[in-house]
């Protein structure tokens, strides 16, 4: 059964940015061309944050991805670069990449904030119906 995996980030700050693009375009490349990957989708929302939605062939396939580079190489990055970071995975009967929509539903749902080193108040009160109205 296909696993989704949507990310939610906020960069802290616009001098980030361009790191941040950098390692995101690296990782998106990694991402489309991986072992199980069924489809990869990036947007930006809201002044610094960024989405990724993916759909892997099963939750192997998608741990391998993150543990190699370059993916691997940007992930402790992300505490220092950001102020919000959220994480939701679930298994659908399909392999099409769902709609934004549901992927800010089932992160307001069913997310779970990652650590930052800098977080945000909403980040920081472990909230995370913020998404949604941010989205």
């Amino acid at each position: 059964m296909p696993l989704v995996a949507v990310t939610r980030l906020r960069i802290r700050s616009f001098r980030l940015l361009l790191p941040f693009a950098w390692h995101t375009w690296r990782s998106f490349r990694q991402a489309k061309h991986a072992a199980g990957s069924l489809g990869v989708r990036l947007r930006k929302a809201e002044g610094l944050a960024f989405w990724t939605l993916t759909v892997w062939q099963d939750e192997s396939a998608m741990n391998a991805f993150r543990i190699t580079r370059p993916h691997r190489d940007a992930m402790p990055k992300l505490l220092e670069w950001c102020d919000e970071a959220a994480v939701v995975h679930w298994k659908q009967e399909s392999a099409e990449l769902p709609d934004w929509e549901t992927a800010e539903r089932r992160m307001a749902e069913s997310g779970r904030l990652s650590k930052v080193n800098h977080p945000s108040a909403d980040q920081q009160a472990g909230r995370l119906d913020f998404i949604r109205k941010k989205a």
